[in-house]
């Protein structure tokens, strides 16, 4: 409220052109530096900078590794270690001759055949030991038995029962995944707040309605993860699978084997680098994103 003056004892307007407006700008300013609080979007920051953090400690890394291989090539210890480049020339001769592209997909297919397999298996298996008693006694046990051996232990089994066939590899990826996911599955199950389940049962919410309002969207956090470390199970009881059994079959494993038998350490480590390259794609470009995506949604992680 305008004040009067000290001398003249006049009422003092304020000056259009001056206070007034000055009022109005703060006002507005600070309008939208509220609503900018309250929407939570910041300013898009240049691609280069949202790059940066994400590729550059994989980079840094693989540059490491490669100069302390080279040094250790050139030193000659081990003296049977070829350099990066002799590896790298394995890797040209195998596209060159037309058995790279084919092995990788051969593998790939392969693993993401058995790994939908063991999810369709291994999920609501996970689910039901949470749900049934007798099953959560007698077979969470057997389950985290399995999940313990070694893949190298299962292939004579798969072999012996189903014979040299694409058949057995397949059985051995089951065998390595499906414990994995359905014994995550439970744990993850297991660890939802009882609280959340008792005001879903309130609402009506039980049985298999309880399980898909209430239970399974609590837990996708830990479904991601089951089905994460049954891709990386299966993935490696695969490579076991291609490597022992007794039939040739394309694929990363047999270049292994190939490599092993022909005592060629570059062909070994050309194959051992494609499997481990394949398996960090796979992770990087799918599980990982999904992962972030749930948890994000859940406010558990940044966008």
């Amino acid at each position: 409220m305008p004040g009067p003056d000290t001398e003249t004892g006049t009422r003092r307007e304020p000056s259009p052109g001056n206070g007034g407006a000055g009022a109005a700008d703060d006002s507005k300013e600070m309008a939208s530096g509220l609503d900018a609080l309250e929407s939570g979007n910041e300013a898009p920051r240049p691609l280069h900078r949202r790059l940066l953090p994400r590729v550059g400690p994989p980079l840094l890394a693989i540059v490491v590794v490669l100069v302390v291989w080279q040094v250790l090539a050139t030193l000659g210890r081990p003296a049977t270690l070829p350099s990066p480049g002799a590896v790298w020339g394995e890797l040209a001769e195998a596209h060159r001759q037309g058995d790279l592209l084919p092995a990788i997909g051969h593998s790939l297919l392969r693993c993401v055949i058995g790994f939908g397999a063991a999810a369709a298996i291994g999920l609501p298996l996970g689910l039901l030991l949470t749900r049934v008693a007798v099953m959560r006694t007698v077979l969470r046990p057997i389950l985290t038995a399995v999940q313990s051996l070694p893949a190298a232990a299962l292939v004579p089994v798969a072999v012996l029962a189903l014979g040299n066939s694409e058949g057995a590899v397949y059985a051995v990826v089951l065998l390595g995944a499906v414990p994995s996911i359905a014994v995550t599955v439970a744990s993850a199950v297991d660890q939802l707040p009882p609280l959340l389940l008792r005001a879903g049962r309130s609402m009506g919410a039980e049985g298999v309605r309880g399980a898909a309002l209430i239970t399974v969207p609590a837990a996708m956090p830990g479904f991601i993860a089951a089905l994460r470390q049954g891709w990386t199970f299966g993935w490696r009881a695969l490579m076991t699978a291609e490597l022992i059994t007794a039939t040739p079959l394309p694929g990363l494993g047999e270049m292994l084997a190939e490599g092993n038998r022909a005592g060629s350490m570059s062909l070994v480590l050309a194959s051992v680098s494609l499997i481990l390259v394949v398996g960090v794609v796979v992770e990087s470009a799918l599980f990982r994103p999904l992962e972030r995506r749930v948890l994000t949604g859940r406010g558990l992680a940044t966008g």
